[in-house]
């Protein structure tokens, strides 16, 4: 067992120092990071996932090159307000790109893409050859 030395901390001295800590609070982070994405096998091919709230279908770039997938946006958002005794202006631009080394079983004219509800879905299709292939048991002679 081992005993440590326990310090009463102000709690509202402990929130603003996490406050501007990155290892506890990424709130000056958030808009810059790249988004989640999920992959998931699928025995006739896989789905790529990608969480990006808050953008339109036709803020998005996916290209395909040498069998890597890749997906980038670039927003640019100004706002302006004026009040009665205020004046508010906030700039605010961002982007991201991620990239996927497609496996050589895609087959790539027929990856398709849609963005529902926030999550930016590809349908990456297996070649037929890859689906009847799947598994194969080989014995030892």
């Amino acid at each position: 067992m081992t005993i440590m030395r326990w310090q009463h901390k102000n709690p509202i001295t402990d929130f603003v120092s996490n406050f501007f800590d990155p290892e506890y609070n990424d709130f000056f982070d958030k808009r810059t990071r790249d988004p989640s994405a999920n992959i998931i096998e699928k025995s006739e091919g896989f789905e790529l996932e990608i969480a990006a709230p808050g953008l339109k279908k036709e803020d998005f770039n996916i290209n395909l090159e040498n069998s890597i997938l890749t997906i980038s946006s670039e927003l640019a958002d100004e706002k302006n307000e004026e009040g009665k005794n205020y004046t508010r202006k906030e700039f605010y631009y961002g982007s991201f790109s991620r990239s996927f080394t497609l496996p050589k079983s895609i087959d790539t004219d027929k990856i398709k893409a849609d963005y529902i509800h926030g999550i930016l879905k590809i349908d990456l299709p297996k070649r037929d050859q890859a689906q009847l292939e799947t598994r194969k048991e080989i014995k030892i002679s």
